[in-house]
């Protein structure tokens, strides 16, 4: 495969599944849909049972019509129990040939449909049934345990990947004895390749398999053009028709998961109608710059137009390339690129990286005309300025992908086209001009598949630990699920898999916590387990900065999620002035603890000036929680799940501070952590109404972030200052060494190539996904009140400024959702 080829865009959408399932097999014209009773071609095709969450079943559609998932349900019965532990309806529809993965919704590969449920292990069975009852297919056997795993041969349902035999007929007697090797193959623990691709060998079924031919003619001769294969509209007028069509290859993709190729004609004088298509073929190989004839039958997937050939003919090589179609951002109407639809295409203008979120998995980052901003960090949710930003904004994006649908594809491509390495890597922040390739649709989203390296411009320098003036220093600093207890122990652990990869993650947030330098720190998402991880912490970052610098604040374990708040002091510095104080749902309803984990106050005595500060440090629920239980479900104007669980929290969280004598008796009060609202929305309001000042704002600007989520920024991780402290803040910084690396360079090894895993260094970049906060203090003289806020008007795309780079504020409605940890 060429460098760049054209491959697979996001899959973090609803149906991204359905596509990485079935894209090994032959698209099929739209037939109409039986009835999930009316015929059971449905079978269980792989089986996955490996590490942590990576549990799955491939579900195939072996008919020649398409399936509703509506009429069946996935049941579990977990060690030998006759009665189900988990029951799930499935959903969508399942073509013919096309395959369909149940799963983790937390496992390491992509699936169709998820779930939160623990699901099996290898000595559960599993049954695929009808709505109206019938068995249509099952593995294991109901009613008996075999102890650890079913084995024969040499397949064992435990720590294994099973593939069914092509051939196989299904299981409908759930209850009689089950034998693996009679109709499974067996692979390694963790095999992902292929899941979602049935039948994956040789035993035919694939793209390019030629089958009976037909001719296509001579090239050069009359042939249909492109444009009319791909019609005016966002499908085809000919689905289901066989048509042959002659161009050059703009974009090859034969390997690297994607199979075919973009094919472009001279054109058809319609501006409506696009000239290049995709050819859904691994035969023959092509390249690009190919003139190739093909014969073959027009099908739509998932809405992106294309030909599975029956024959094809490569008439020449090394021929020039259309030029190249200008699409410049912003884009108002998204359905206009329905005509450059597999054209090459170029962007006129610099962009900025925006996002990275998939740039691990799959290759993929997001750019816009500037850095863009949550809506809700910038204006109160539900006003006309904030869903103006949203709506111009979602404008002002395309994806760039790699070329490839594998996951965790070696070697990493930067964007310059060169391999990605932990010294040639890139920032969100950082220029590309020149970006140049095939327009894509996929997973409801356009993408752009590079053909050549962009020039990459280093535009957001990572920056080095920040230094405020003040005798005293906080920060706030979120450690990224540390846990002692590893997953490989625990599958209910949240942070590192094993030893190494604990003491990769332990390195950088060490490195952080010591380049923040913070006389005291509160931390968050630190494992809840009686002080365990918070001492292993201290003692890791004293191991550096040396013995006794740091003392941890122990309290026992806090509530009763797996992750809790905690502090770390300098003894040198502060001295603990009484005991800590717990806010919880027993002390004030309105913070309810199922959902917000308890707040943790400390009152602090500065050694310099002999005054006292009360710190709080938060973690409240996140917005991608579940909260409708509360009669709390997802706010309309933009601020997540569970807005009113975080509000009620932030209002308790003013009056337990404002009413208890001993935390309010220096006036001196600072709320820090993450409290999983954007700077204008609910909870921090309230907040600010009981008259606590948002510090970040006043001092670093309202173009301050902790976080990138969908390509916005904005900070859930908070500095509020009481108006008696707020005058004696000096300065505040925010460090950020985390949201703008991409997380192929943090510590996690589970899923990575060996290459990826290099791709590493112990210092602080990438340390967690959150930046740290860091508030400098003089309790004994005044401090500099910053600046004032200024509204914040809207922008045009691309002419706004973080330190003269940053650009335009928010994208889509979609990620007004965004929130944390939950």
């Amino acid at each position: 495969m060429e460098r760049f080829a054209v491959g697979r865009p996001r899959r973090a959408v609803a149906l991204a599944a359905t596509v990485v399932v079935s894209a090994a097999l032959a698209p099929i014209a739209a037939a109409p849909v039986v009835s999930a009773q009316a015929a059971h071609a449905l079978l269980i095709t792989e089986y996955v049972e490996g590490t942590s969450f990576n549990k799955a079943i491939e579900i195939t559609n072996t008919g020649v019509t398409p399936v509703d998932l509506a009429g069946y349900s996935v049941e579990v019965y977990s060690n030998g129990s006759t009665s189900t532990s988990s029951n799930d309806r499935l959903a969508g529809t399942l073509a013919p040939g096309s395959s369909f993965v149940y799963g983790s919704s937390r496992a390491g590969f992509t699936v169709d449909q998820g779930t939160g449920a623990g699901l099996w292990n290898g000595d559960d069975a599993i049954v695929l049934r009808s709505t109206d009852g019938g068995v249509v297919d099952s593995f294991g056997q109901v009613g008996f345990d075999p102890g650890t795993a079913w084995t024969s041969g040499e397949v064992s349902t435990v720590d294994r990947t099973l593939r069914r035999i092509v051939g196989s007929a299904p299981d409908t007697d759930p209850s009689n004895v089950f034998d693996p090797a009679a109709q499974w193959t067996s692979m390694p623990v963790d095999t992902f390749d292929g899941l979602g691709n049935w039948p994956d060998d040789d035993s035919g079924g694939d793209p390019g398999d030629p089958g009976d031919e037909e001719p296509v003619g001579a090239c050069g001769e009359a042939a249909t053009a492109v444009g009319a294969v791909q019609g005016p509209g966002a499908q085809s007028p000919m689905v289901g028709q066989s048509a042959t069509v002659e161009g050059i290859v703009v974009g090859d993709m034969q390997t690297g998961g994607f199979r075919g190729f973009y094919l472009q004609d001279a054109g058809d004088g319609d501006a409506a109608t696009s000239d290049g298509v995709f050819v859904y073929t691994e035969t023959p190989a092509v390249s690009v710059g190919d003139r190739v004839r093909l014969t073959g039958t027009v099908a739509e997937y998932f809405g992106m137009t294309q030909i599975q050939p029956t024959a094809t003919e490569v008439c020449a090589t090394g021929q020039d390339l259309p030029a190249p179609i200008e699409v410049a951002l912003p884009i108002a109407d998204r359905d206009s690129l329905e005509q450059y639809e597999g054209m090459r295409v170029t962007l006129p203008q610099q962009v900025t990286i925006i996002e990275a979120f998939n740039y691990d998995r799959y290759g993929q980052i997001a750019v816009s005309t500037g850095r863009q901003f949550q809506p809700t960090n910038q204006f109160e949710a539900g006003s006309s300025e904030a869903r103006a930003l949203a709506e111009a904004n979602a404008a002002d994006r395309i994806l760039i992908d790699d070329g490839r649908s594998t996951q965790n594809p070696d070697p990493a491509i930067h964007p310059d086209g060169a391999d990605f390495t932990i010294d040639h890597r890139f920032r969100m922040g950082d220029h590309l001009d020149g970006v140049t390739g095939v327009l894509d649709y996929r997973f409801e989203a356009w993408a752009i598949q590079p053909t050549q390296g962009a020039t990459h411009t280093v535009a957001n320098p990572r920056p080095t630990a920040p230094v405020v003036d003040a005798p005293l220093t906080v920060a706030g600093a979120n450690v990224l699920n540390y846990f002692t207890t590893l997953r490989s122990d625990d599958r209910n652990a949240r942070g590192a898999l094993d030893a190494t990869e604990f003491a990769r993650q332990e390195d950088k947030i060490v490195a952080m916590l010591a380049g923040l330098d913070a006389d005291v720190v509160g931390l968050t998402e630190i494992e809840n387990n009686d002080d365990v991880a918070l001492r292993r912490l201290v003692d890791a970052l004293n191991a550096r900065v040396g013995e006794g610098t740091y003392r941890a604040l122990e309290t026992g374990r806090l509530g009763t999620d797996a992750i809790t708040t905690a502090f770390i002091y300098k003894p040198a510095a502060v001295s603990p002035d009484g005991a800590v104080e717990v806010l919880d749902e027993t002390v004030d309803p309105r913070f309810v603890t199922s959902k917000n984990r308890p707040a943790l106050a400390q009152v602090f005595t500065d050694k310099t000036s002999g005054e006292d500060v009360t710190v709080v440090v938060n973690h409240l629920k996140s917005k991608g929680s579940a909260c409708a239980d509360l009669g709390d479900p997802e706010d309309p104007n933009g601020q997540g799940n569970c807005n009113g669980v975080r509000t009620n929290a932030a209002r308790a969280l003013a009056d337990w501070l404002g009413d208890h004598p001993r935390l309010s008796a220096s006036g001196h009060s600072l709320v820090i952590g993450d409290l999983n609202a954007y700077a204008k929305e609910d909870p921090i309001l309230a907040l600010n109404e009981a008259g606590y000042v948002d510090v970040i704002r006043q001092h670093v600007g309202p173009e301050a972030y902790t976080y990138v989520f969908d390509g916005q920024l904005g900070y859930l991780d908070h500095a509020l200052a009481s108006a008696g402290l707020a005058e004696h803040v000096t300065d505040v910084a925010v460090w950020t060494n985390n949201a703008d690396e991409p997380d192929l360079i943090d510590y996690t090894m589970e899923f990575k190539k060996d290459a990826q895993d290099a791709i590493y260094a112990p210092d602080a970049y990438r340390a967690s996904d959150h930046d740290p906060v860091l508030v400098g203090l003089d309790l004994a003289g005044d401090g500099d009140p910053g600046d004032p806020e200024e509204p914040t008007d809207p922008q045009e795309p691309g002419t706004g400024s973080v330190s003269g780079v940053f650009g335009t504020i928010g994208t889509a409605l979609r990620s007004l959702f965004a929130g944390s940890s939950a």
